[in-house]
């Protein structure tokens, strides 16, 4: 063979091992090293976040006794008819133990986990990852949107950071740590399903992440950690008809946590901007009856009195179509926003008042100075309601200004299995047998139920058609 055939050989020989196809992996290899990669970003994010995961143990005193009938309405009636009631059995105290998780956000011991998870609790335990104990302090709670900071007295801890969940993708891997059922430092893996979860009846304030990590009983408060370990969530509940893990767990987003964490952590306590309006959506049907040229933003049903809307100007049947000049999607979003704003924060508002676009700017005021108790008492108990409106009273039969109207009753609620149900009008509270608050709108409603104080139940006076009566239900 020549010397340029010999050339020429070489040269093809060497273009075809050059080429990319022959030298890369067969398809069994590619697969295989892709579930190594992805298995060794799982390792990596056990190896840092289960040493700054903790188990908790919670004792809580737990009185051992029967339900007093007369209890509900006070002994005042029953004494008046039938004289002194003996004096019931002193009731006993048990101490009951519950478990959970959390994780260190400081290297001085601070913990966030749930705040069910140390609620009531006589003694907080927190076992390290390396079996080390410690009987922890409760620093702060929040339990409108169920966080807590607790602190155990130890230095050079392993912790964990927060990532942004804003920034969180529907079907990014996600990763939970936590002590389900007891079994300390255990890790499960699965992806997003949904963001922006609301209106559940967990918490006060709810934008839940949905996943499809395995959380059981236990797993309240343990991280839920991005693939770079960061935490963008904590485990907080489950949807599960067997108490176990169904599918679909919920974790409180980064964003929300950290502002009411970085709260406690600098005060001790969470503060929270105040606007002072009852909202609705602005559903279909409502679209069409005002008229409106499409299906957007908040109607204001009502405007609390004295508070910064009202100083502001705004008025009830304000349609709120912008705030700070970002789109308002759903009352529990718009809610939800403002929570986490902080008192005296300039509010910029494009409201929609007689067909006519306006702006308007309100210095928020703070929740303290007041705060809707209605709502969260009203979720307690699994209703919704809203104030009697003109076109809203015509059709249900009730005069204008006579009560609120019960929109809507969660299944298997107190309210429920009391027998209250839409479209039933709340006329008065019964704050005892001598001060019955007759109730006009949402603010004598509010203002009548701050009476209770901490009394273990509610007595609601109700209306359907021609009748009228007296509802009780336990305050859970």
């Amino acid at each position: 063979m020549s010397l340029e055939k010999k050339f020429l050989a070489v040269a093809a020989a060497a273009l075809f091992l050059a080429n990319p196809a022959f030298c890369a992996p067969k398809p069994a290899d590619t697969g295989l090293s892709l579930l190594e990669q992805t298995s060794q970003a799982f390792t990596q994010i056990a190896d840092k976040s289960m040493p700054a995961t903790v188990f908790i143990k919670s004792q809580v005193q737990v009185e051992n006794q029967g339900i007093n009938p007369f209890e509900m309405f006070g002994d005042d009636i029953f004494k008046r008819f039938f004289g002194q009631i003996p004096q019931q059995q002193q009731p006993q105290s048990q101490p009951q133990t519950s478990a959970g998780s959390g994780f260190l956000v400081s290297s001085d011991g601070y913990i966030v986990t749930n705040n069910h998870v140390i609620k009531d609790a006589s003694e907080i335990t927190v076992i390290l990852n390396d079996g080390r104990e410690y009987t922890a302090t409760v620093k702060g709670t929040d339990a409108r949107t169920d966080l807590a900071v607790i602190k155990i007295d130890e230095k050079d801890l392993p912790f964990l950071t927060f990532g942004d969940s804003d920034s969180l993708r529907v079907g990014e891997w996600v990763v939970a740590i936590g002590n389900p059922f007891g079994l300390e430092a255990t890790l499960t893996a699965g992806v997003v399903s949904a963001k922006g979860r609301q209106d559940l009846g967990i918490a006060s304030y709810e934008d839940f992440i949905q996943t499809d990590v395995a959380i059981n009983p236990g797993n309240s408060g343990g991280p839920l950690l991005s693939l770079q370990g960061e935490v963008i969530g904590v485990n907080t509940a489950i949807f599960s008809r067997s108490g176990g893990y169904m599918g679909i767990g919920l974790a409180i987003p980064s964003k929300m946590a950290q502002n009411v964490i970085d709260q406690i952590l600098s005060g001790g306590s969470v503060k929270r901007a105040y606007l002072g309006i009852i909202l609705q959506p602005v559903d279909k049907s409502l679209c069409e009856a005002l008229s409106l040229d499409k299906q957007e933003g908040v109607l204001i049903s009502e405007v609390v009195k004295d508070s910064p809307a009202e100083k502001a100007g705004i008025q009830q049947g304000d349609i709120i179509l912008q705030y700070n000049d970002k789109p308002v999607k759903s009352v529990s979003k718009f809610r939800n926003e403002i929570a986490m704003m902080s008192p005296e924060t300039k509010l910029k508002l494009k409201i929609l008042r007689n067909s006519k676009t306006m702006n308007l700017t309100v210095p928020l005021g703070s929740q303290a100075e007041g705060e809707v108790i209605s709502a969260e008492l009203m979720q307690k108990l699994g209703l919704e309601i809203e104030n009697l409106s003109q076109e809203l009273g015509a059709k249900l039969g009730y005069s204008p200004n006579t009560g609120v109207v019960i929109s809507k009753v969660k299944p298997g609620s107190a309210a429920a299995l009391a027998g209250l149900r839409p479209s039933f009008l709340i006329t008065g509270v019964a704050v005892n047998l001598n001060n019955q608050k007759p109730v006009k709108n949402l603010t004598e409603l509010n203002e009548a139920l701050k009476e209770l104080g901490d009394k273990k139940h509610v007595i609601l006076i109700v209306r359907h058609q021609n009748y009228q009566r007296y509802y009780t239900m336990k305050i859970n």
